[in-house]
């Protein structure tokens, strides 16, 4: 999909909000001027998007921070803004009741329901990406012709290990075995227990 048809697909504003926010915290407001000018969305700044935005502006954002920042800072910015993501959407966008019952549940039982939610609002942040989920040898999620990917997608697998470690289990860690970003037809997120200093981290069952 091109051209004009992209311009029906939107995402959320946290995309390009908490992406402000990351790179105030990593180099201030002149960084964050530049890499937002280097796009045109400088007015942005000055009138932050309170409803759904054009995928093609939140996707040159996140490409002008993987293009502009050194490879390490680029990924910390995204990680941040993803985690800013996360954490806005279980302030306002998950009832506390749905998480307090999530908490209360098994791993394997509230991770599945927990992923099922998530797609079911996968336009938020998928945009005009193809959304799909599994569970055989684990869950893992998948979007194709993800608009929003970069080199590894820290972004959103920071967005999805912010949910998930705060509803389902604390030492659940998101990996990306695939990226469109790197030519890959679809970036596939996958989900597993035992943390990143695990020394063989187990795939998060389904049902």
């Amino acid at each position: 999909m091109r051209g004009d048809q992209l311009a029906d697909h939107v995402v959320g504003p946290n995309a390009i909000l908490q992406t402000a926010e990351a790179l105030r915290a990593e180099g201030g407001e002149a960084l964050t001027r530049h890499v937002f000018a280097s796009v045109g969305l400088e007015h942005l700044l000055d009138h932050p998007p309170a409803d759904m935005v054009d995928q093609r502006c939140a996707a040159a954002l996140h490409g002008a921070v993987s293009r502009l920042l050194p490879a390490p800072r680029a990924e910390a910015v995204a990680q941040d803004a993803g985690a800013r993501t996360g954490a806005y959407i279980l302030a306002h966008r998950i009832p506390a009741r749905a998480q307090t019952i999530l908490r209360l549940l098994p791993a394997v039982v509230a991770g599945p329901i927990l992923l099922r939610a998530i797609r079911q609002h996968a336009w938020t942040f998928a945009g005009s990406g193809r959304v799909s989920t599994g569970s055989h040898g684990g869950l893992s999620l998948t979007i194709a012709d993800n608009p929003l990917a970069t080199p590894g997608c820290p972004w959103h697998r920071a967005v999805l290990e912010t949910l998930f470690s705060r509803l389902v289990a604390p030492d659940i860690s998101v990996s990306e075995t695939t990226c469109c970003a790197r030519g890959a037809a679809a970036c596939c997120f996958v989900f597993r227990r035992g943390g990143a200093g695990a020394s063989a981290p187990q795939a998060l069952a389904g049902l």
